[in-house]
């Protein structure tokens, strides 16, 4: 049966300024399936930073991967652009318009996440195994505990924030890993060619320190899975 890991902007980034890229490649020789990049995540990730000097070597790195076709397009699982971009647009409509504050609606995720939301659901419809990698707290939250993301921004913002909980449903459903979880998995299977005691340590660290939303307590129970 195919399935499919979704790569969104957040977890490439991560793990590009970590310098673990590489370990992508490893990984997907033991996946049994597909690491997949919308067109909205390759215009954030290379298209756009190919353009702007300070990260035109990340850019190239992450191009690279798909060159060596450990990152794949969409239409890999004959699922075309426009089908993604139909319902990347109705997620966003969505996502943006399910939080507001004095009567003005609160942006919550980029068309990069909506499109690997879109491109999720489509595979679902498809009955084809899916996961969204995405590093980024607000959009796992939004799915999974969008209450406790609205009390989060109220905290935040120090104001009243209304919510259309009728959105609800539309946003859920999703399953989501981080690159954290990745790099454990890389880990657990040996792929990592650093002999030290402290190296999950290390991994999870640095990752948290440049790029993905963790906390030191989710940390340790990941190190506990040793």
């Amino acid at each position: 049966m195919t399935k499919a890991l979704i790569f969104d902007s957040s977890t490439l980034i991560s793990l590009s300024m970590n310098g673990l890229l590489e370990y992508l490649g490893k990984l997907k020789e033991i996946f049994d399936g597909k690491f997949i990049i919308t067109q909205e995540v390759k215009r954030e990730v290379i298209d756009k930073p190919l353009t702007i000097k300070r990260f035109e070597l990340e850019a190239l790195r992450v191009r690279d991967l798909i060159y060596e076709k450990i990152l794949e397009m969409p239409d890999s699982l004959g699922i075309n652009h426009s089908e993604i971009s139909n319902k990347t647009k109705e997620i966003m409509d969505i996502a943006n318009n399910t939080f507001v504050e004095k009567n003005r609606n609160i942006h919550l995720i980029s068309d990069g996440e909506a499109s690997c939301m879109a491109l999720s659901k489509i595979l679902t419809q498809k009955k084809i195994q899916n996961v969204i990698c995405v590093d980024e707290r607000t959009i796992r939250m939004l799915s999974e505990k969008p209450e406790n993301l609205r009390r989060l921004m109220e905290k935040k913002l120090h104001t009243r924030i209304n919510s259309k909980t009728g959105n609800y449903n539309f946003l859920k459903g999703f399953r989501f890993i981080r690159s954290t979880e990745l790099i454990y998995i890389a880990y657990k299977k040996k792929l990592i060619n650093i002999k030290n005691g402290v190296l999950l340590d290390a991994l999870l660290y640095a990752l948290k320190f440049k790029g993905c939303s963790i906390s030191d307590t989710e940390i340790e129970e990941i190190k506990k899975l040793k």
